[in-house]
Order: C-alpha cells, then structure tokens, then sequence
C-alpha cells in the first residue's frame, strides 16, 4: 500500500522535473490534472439534477452554485489524494504514466497539501453556506474514496470498484440534502442507480486497459476473470441499474418526461450491455470487443437520465399511476 508520507515517493522524475524552468501556466495544468476534471463532471451531473426533483422546481441560483462549488472541491481533494496514493500503479500503467507524480512535476508533498486544503475548504464552504449536513456527507464521499477504495479495496478484491463505487454515488445526496437539509427515499434510489451503474461502466474501460492494470498488480475483475464472466456481470448490473431508475417512477413521483428517458436511455444501455456480453462468449477480443463503446454510452446513458431527473418536475405531466 502507497503511504502518504512525502518521504515515500517513488524516485521517478521525468524530463520536466525541474519545476523552476516551467511557467505558471504549466504548474496550474498541472495542479489541475490531479483533480482529474473529467471524473468531476460526471460527479456533478448527478449533483444538480437531483437538486431540481428535491426542490420541484428550480433551486435558487446562489444555492446550486454554492453547492457545485463544494462538490468540486471535495471531488479535487478525494481524487487529488487518490493520485497521491496511487503514484506507484500509475507509473506502471501506459494510460497514467505522465501524471505529475509520476513525473516528478509535482513535489508529493505539495500535492498532499493541495489535497488536503481542498478537502477542509469543501467541507467548511459547504457547512458554511449550504448546510452542515451536507458538508458532513462531502467529507464521507472524501474518506469513502481515499480511505475505503484507494487504500483498502483496490488493491485487494475484484470487487473494489463495487463497493468502492459508494464514494461516486455520494454528490447525489449532497444535491438533494443541499436542498431540503434531509434524504428521502427518493434520494436513496437515485444513489442506488449510481450504485448499480458503476460496474458497467468502469469495468468495460478496466477491459479495454486489462494489461495495464495487470501490470500494475491491480485485481480488477477483467484481469482476475474471463470476459464471459466480467459480462455477465456487466449485463446483470446493468439490469438492475434500469430497474433501479423505474422504481423512481411511482416513488418520486414522476411523470412522462423522466419515464420515457429512463425506458428509452435504459433499453440502450442493456442492448449494449448484452452485446458486450454476446460478443464475450463468441470469444472476440481486443477493440473488436466493443468495450469501449458501453463505457461511453454508459456515461451518456447517466447524463440524459439525470437530465430528465432535472427536466420532469418541471415540465411534469403525471402518468396514470
């Protein structure tokens, strides 16, 4: 297991090692590649829309920033930690192998640093401003993410991203709690969509990049199984992903507009999900595979269900439940 001890880090210094031959532009980059801004924009597009179901309407302005706000600072802080502790896997793997710890841009010690004075802002700036239920969930999603998965499962089960997935499913209660200062049931589901949702998602990139984390001595499920069974897996999550979804229909309740994004979006994401599997068990290989085609559907597939999420309470036309 990676320490967080600065005196730890690997001796790997790449060619731009030497920070004070590089301009502020490039340090900032790099500051910002450790909080890894992509994985923040899939947090925060289950964020917002749940504050819309929460409020019925539209949340205030200044609270769905301020809530934005703290989101993504508590994600920077979780993943900024996270890349701390997995300097040594990234080193190994193609995919990661010029991430600024790896290179030796970054100083292990300021990146601690820079994780930790963002993990105490989000949960001050949401306390402050928000609420200070809200602030106390950013800090689990941080200790779930940094502690729970990176230092204990991933390394250990082929199950880590499983319930190592928990921490991913966390801003959508921080939405909602930001709102009403409380969860409810309907907040509960949509948690169990991200939930559910994680394994079909992440595990189709894990076997597309299966030698990577192979060498890196990661026990993802794609490198511990074969891909029969990684999809039947995949096919099994993706189904109760969609199950999960409907049972917001009657619980919320929803109207048309989320009910046919969620059947319409759903139906995709399980025909990809048994394509996968189909292609698996004829014994296809490589990016003949198609891997990669479900892990970037599934990411537009939890984009327009959050989207509608967001859409229905305020163009709601109530089914005949």
């Amino acid at each position: 297991m990676t320490s967080l001890d600065p005196r730890s880090a690997p001796p790997v210094q790449g060619h731009e090692g030497q920070p004070g031959r590089r301009g502020a532009g490039a340090v900032v980059r790099d500051y910002v590649s450790l909080t890894k801004p992509r994985i923040i924009e899939l947090l925060l597009v289950t964020t917002f829309p749940v504050m819309f179901l929460a409020q019925r309407g539209v949340p205030p302005v200044w609270l769905i920033v301020a809530t934005l706000v703290g989101g993504t600072l508590a994600a920077a802080s979780a993943n900024t930690l996270n890349c701390v502790l997995d300097r040594d896997i990234d080193a190994q793997m193609h995919r990661t192998a010029n991430r600024p710890l790896v290179t030796g841009t970054i100083p292990v010690r300021n990146a601690v640093v820079f994780g930790g004075v963002l993990g105490v802002a989000s949960v001050l700036w949401l306390g402050l401003v928000v609420n200070w239920f809200s602030a106390w969930l950013a800090l689990g999603a941080i200790l779930l993410y940094v502690v729970f998965y990176t230092m204990v499962l991933k390394r250990r089960t082929s199950q880590n991203i499983v319930w190592g997935g928990v921490a991913g499913c966390m801003p959508v209660l921080i939405g909602w709690s930001a709102v009403s200062n409380s969860l409810s049931w309907s907040a509960v589901i949509l948690f169990l969509v991200v939930f559910f949702w994680t394994p079909p998602h992440y595990w189709p990139l894990s076997m597309r990049f299966r030698e990577d984390y192979a060498n890196a001595g990661v026990p993802m499920l794609p490198v511990v199984a074969e891909d029969t069974a990684v999809g039947r897996q995949v096919v099994i999550y993706a189904w109760a992903t969609v199950l999960a979804s409907l049972v917001l229909v009657p619980v919320a309740p929803m109207g048309w507009v989320y009910a046919v994004v969620a059947v319409v979006s759903g139906a995709l994401f399980v025909v990809e999900s048994h394509r996968l599997h189909i292609r698996a068990r004829a014994g296809v290989t490589g990016k003949s595979l198609g891997a990669m085609r479900l892990f970037h559907y599934s990411i537009s597939y939890l984009t327009l269900l959050f989207l509608g999420v967001a859409v229905d309470p305020l163009l709601h036309y109530p089914l005949p439940l």
